[in-house]
């Protein structure tokens, strides 16, 4: 069965499921749940259905695979490849999370918390400070992301260098397949050795194998004390040898080693207000942070730093609010690239050795393609995920240059596969970067993917197009 347009039989089945409050039909009230925020992806859809409880979604899930409707899982709507958006052409039910919230349970001994998919990152957070723990997943989008949107797109953040991906901080899960059953695997187990580890199957899914409606993740100790350093770097070679270097002399307390270009710093200064954290311009930033060092381990780091010539001009944070603004030049770099017209955004990782090689390269290749482009290179050097946006030529029509996407795409992708690194670091495939996938992936990795699709949900109604192309 392929999945079809809904009649309004089936419609008036999956609203009674929710209650006509919570089943949207009108448009306009729909609107923020069919448009991301870069306007790029924008969709039409009969229905979008809010579930209260995992039944909900279960109930839903069984009429949908039945009638062969397609549903798209929605969280918190802050995706950047199109898989939580549904397609233009109005068949596809939307089913978003967002009225499931709940923090379940918080256990300061287990080091766990227990919380519904629909729950933001920032409430998991402040729930997990309340017990005087550490959730430690952080992203830009932290207010309005929601963990089974962090969980589907296996989400990284600043924290991955010392803590790893979404994925490494998940004990358990509970899924709702694509025919109603509801596999609850809730466990605060962390050694557990019977059989497949089924929990990873949906973690970076995309919601293509069945939904996630609740969660076991890892909590830590919180830290007491962080010293954060606003660095001046002359190369990413010499942010490299930075990362080693604090690496080695702090014990391994490096838990955010962040990299900026200039030209990122500047325009968060023309655009967001941001201020510049040192005396003068560098060609490379680094924003590091280490937690509970030794009393004035940063200045000694850096001091090393300086003598072998890693380092330009640094600044360390004398208060929360110092801190802050350091942060801020980072996060704020996305939303600064608005104003200066078009961008085409790469999420991308390499082996943190190779970052250099192809900052270089793609840099080349970038300009070889369309000469006068400006690089907003900034990321997670720690773990050496790059999102290489590119920003249009000054002058250039806005139009003309995303129409470049796909051209820029290849060559971008390119030099990411000779260095041995991937195409989607921490964001997903979702539509964007499904047609690459016969590109990336061998014949046999593609075959088992495909081979548990049709598996998990075979009348192919869970998110269709997204990951997999069709």
């Amino acid at each position: 069965m392929t999945h079809k347009t809904p009649t309004p039989d089936t419609l008036d089945r999956l609203a009674a499921v929710v209650g006509g409050k919570h089943a949207i039909r009108n448009t306009a009230e729909m609107d923020g749940y069919m448009r991301e925020w870069r306007q790029i992806w924008v969709g039409r859809s009969p229905m979008v259905l809010r579930p209260g409880s995992t039944g909900e979604v279960s109930r839903i899930l069984a009429i949908a695979n039945e009638t062969g409707t397609a549903i798209v899982p929605q969280s918190g709507n802050t995706g950047l490849c199109g898989g939580q958006t549904p397609t233009d052409d109005g068949h596809e039910v939307l089913l978003s999370l967002d009225r499931m919230t709940r923090i379940i349970d918080v256990d300061a001994n287990d080091n766990t918390i227990t919380v519904e998919a629909g729950a933001t990152l920032k409430s998991v957070q402040d729930a997990a400070a309340a017990k005087d723990r550490l959730f430690p997943l952080s992203l830009a989008s932290e207010g309005s992301c929601r963990i089974g949107g962090n969980l589907s797109t296996n989400a990284g953040g600043l924290n991955v260098i010392a803590y790893g991906n979404t994925r490494d901080l998940c004990l358990g899960l509970e899924v709702v397949l694509a025919d109603g059953r509801v596999w609850n695997g809730l466990k605060r187990l962390r050694k557990d050795n019977t059989g497949y580890d089924l929990r990873n199957l949906f973690i970076g899914a995309e919601g293509t194998l069945g939904i996630i409606t609740a969660a076991v993740m890892k909590l830590y100790p919180r830290p007491k004390s962080h010293e954060t350093a606003f660095i001046a770097v002359p190369s990413p070679q010499a942010a490299v040898d930075l990362l080693s270097l604090m690496k080695e002399l702090s014990g391994n307390r490096v838990v955010a080693f962040e990299i900026i270009a200039d030209f990122a710093l500047e325009i968060t200064i023309r655009h967001a207000g941001a201020r510049h954290p040192l005396a003068s311009s560098s060609p490379w930033y680094v924003l590091a942070e280490l937690a509970d060092p030794v009393r004035g381990a940063m200045e000694a780091l850096l001091e090393s730093a300086l003598e072998k010539g890693l380092v330009t001009d640094a600044a360390v944070a004398q208060s929360d609010s110092q801190r802050a603004a350091f942060w801020s030049c980072r996060e704020l770099i996305s939303e600064s690239q608005k104003p200066e017209g078009g961008s085409i955004k790469h999420d991308i990782s390499v082996p943190v050795s190779r970052v250099p090689a192809f900052l270089e390269q793609a840099d080349a290749a970038v300009s070889q393609l369309i000469p006068g482009s400006r690089f907003v290179s900034f990321g997670h050097m720690g773990d050496g995920n790059i999102h290489y946006n590119v920003s249009q030529p000054p002058g250039m029509d806005k139009t003309a240059f995303l129409d470049s996407w796909n051209a820029m795409n290849d060559v971008v992708f390119d030099v990411v596969a000779k260095l041995g690194g991937s195409i989607s670091a921490e964001h997903g495939i979702g539509r964007l970067k499904a047609y690459r996938m016969p590109k990336i992936k061998s014949a046999v990795e593609l075959g088992m993917m495909r081979d548990l699709k049709r598996m998990l949900d075979p009348n192919g109604i869970l998110n269709p197009g997204r990951v997999l192309p069709e």
